[in-house]
């Protein structure tokens, strides 16, 4: 099983060089040079089985069925409930697929965990030590900090925005004590902090010194993780039963994993409705074929506040028949314009894909998690209730909704009091969060700074 990249101009690797390379050489993201076809999941599999044969069809002579079988027994040991990703029903015909149920309340931990295991094993068997970086707009960093804490082969430097995360959210990644976990804060937005890690990457003498690694959404293992649960979901509602997905999206990797799951035969069928926030660059992207850079602004759902969807590049290469060279001269003309215009030969195909997207404003999220709770007694956090408020919009269809729900609204206390007059408590295995100091580092926007702290941390360490 090989892995090529969507521009083009590097040469094809494994499941395991892919996952620890993070970006490819030539900028691009990795994706399987020919999608597999995997069995559907069976409503008997459990979450481990399901998850062992889809990345075990990932990794193919990568890794052996003995190794992908124990990460995922191990990575999903920590989750709180059995089926570790378990659909409730909320309406008629309706569905919210529970995604928070990991160390650190969010959907990030399915991937993360698996990743954690992948690495530590890996690398332990090379003998190797890698620094692994990490933008966040405040969940993946959180997921991150929990699934490398005090791993013997990895330093993890997380950069989020300064004071544009929840409290809580910032808790899961700064509180850890583990001495491999560098937390900082950059002052800017999400954007600006994935934009240092990309720039990271495409210093290659620096890449190379440091062993550099990525572990954001545009780490194929991330993907490739997530597809898991779209399979389960299917298996949970009936092999052959419709349904349409909702996912409150930012950077798109959560909903291209419900592509790769259609593509690997794992659906039944595929439609694919992109939630946004008021930073709707996916949605003017989607609907419109323009892909334009704005200032990121703040609203009730900042895990969202992203005006760079990186994952559409891949959508965008499946889209263009597989022509990197189309897709690196659009983004090139992206990167110095800070615009550009699909080409005609994706716009019409894109339309054909299933995806579709729709936007929400600030108030209508505040209005929806009142309304959730009004109608089910259960709290959601501001970014399901994205999603759940673009379900309430959509027509009637013989296809099952289901919603992705991507966060305990105890990440968000503040936003769910605002909007619902309750309080989301942590849940008990959380609580001593609370307890714990907290450590991390304010950065000024400088990718000079942070190559400088990096250095310097491995050079304290040699």
């Amino acid at each position: 099983m090989k892995y090529v990249s969507t521009r083009g101009q590097a040469p094809a690797v494994d499941f395991v060089e892919a996952c620890l390379t993070g970006l490819a050489p030539d900028g691009g993201l990795y994706v399987p040079a020919e999608w597999p076809q995997i069995t559907p999941a069976a409503a008997n599999e459990t979450y481990v089985e399901i998850a062992s044969r889809v990345l075990g069809a990932f990794a193919g002579d990568a890794l052996s069925r003995d190794d992908i079988a124990g990460l995922c027994e191990r990575a999903y040991a920590s989750f709180s409930h059995a089926s570790v990703a378990p659909l409730n029903q909320s309406g008629p015909n309706q569905f919210v697929l529970e995604l928070h149920h990991g160390p650190t309340l969010a959907f990030k931990d399915v991937a993360m965990q698996f990743i954690g295991q992948l690495y530590d094993l890996v690398l332990k068997r090379r003998g190797e030590r890698m620094s692994v970086v990490c933008a966040t707009s405040g969940d993946t960093g959180g997921a991150a900090a929990a699934a490398f804490a005090g791993a013997e082969q990895v330093d993890l430097y997380i950069l989020h925005p300064h004071e544009r995360v929840s409290p809580v959210q910032r808790l899961f990644m700064t509180t850890t004590g583990a001495e491999n976990v560098h937390n900082l804060a950059v002052d800017g937005d999400f954007d600006d902090c994935q934009a240092i890690v990309k720039a990271l990457f495409a210093d290659k003498a620096f890449a190379a010194d440091v062993r550099l690694s990525g572990v954001n959404s545009i780490n194929w293992a991330r993907i490739a993780a997530q597809a898991v649960y779209y399979a389960a979901a299917q298996a949970a509602l009936g092999p052959d039963r419709p349904i349409r997905f909702v996912v409150p999206s930012g950077n798109m990797g959560d909903a291209f994993a419900g592509y790769v799951a259609a593509r690997c035969g794992l659906l039944a069928g595929f439609e694919m409705i992109c939630a946004v926030n008021e930073n709707k660059t996916l949605d003017t992207l989607l609907e419109n074929g323009v892909m334009r850079r704005e200032q990121a602004v703040a609203t009730p759902s900042p895990a969202m506040d992203i005006s760079v969807p990186s994952n559409f590049e891949r959508l965008f290469f499946e889209v263009a028949s597989r022509d990197g060279d189309l897709v690196r001269r659009t983004y090139e003309q992206y990167k110095q314009a800070g615009t550009a215009d699909l080409p005609e030969q994706v716009r019409g195909p894109l339309g054909c894909t299933g995806f579709s997207s729709a936007m929400v404003s600030n108030a209508d999220t505040l209005e929806e998690m009142r309304c959730f709770k009004q109608e089910t007694g259960a709290l959601i956090c501001p970014h399901t209730a994205v999603g759940t408020a673009v379900a309430r919009r959509l027509p009637t269809s013989n296809a099952t909704t289901v919603v992705l729900s991507t966060a305990h609204a105890a990440k968000f206390p503040e936003t769910v009091l605002d909007a619902t007059g309750d309080d989301a408590g942590l849940p008990a295995r959380c609580q001593s969060l609370r307890e714990r100091g907290e450590v991390f580092e304010r950065i000024t926007n400088d990718l000079g700074a942070v190559k400088d702290l990096i250095r310097a941390k491995l050079v304290a360490d040699a």
